[in-house]
């Protein structure tokens, strides 16, 4: 699924590891959710809105596949 995750991320200055601290997973699961290889739970899904201060639709595109 195509999200914004890398784009906010770094608008903010925040690591894979800082954003991964902030809403309880592994730098590893951050890293998979940018690349598209791990569709995120509903619940981090709502952490990381929250977070981010947007809506989901606004970070993810269900309807977009990232290429891999």
């Amino acid at each position: 699924m195509h999200n914004q995750l890398r784009s906010l991320r770094a608008e903010r200055g925040w690591s894979q590891a800082a954003l991964a601290e902030k809403v309880g997973v592994s730098r590893q699961t951050i890293n998979a959710i940018e690349v598209g290889k791990f569709d995120p739970s509903l619940p981090l899904v709502f952490n990381l809105a929250k977070l981010f201060g947007q809506s989901i639709e606004d970070i993810f595109d269900p309807d977009k596949v990232d290429e891999q």
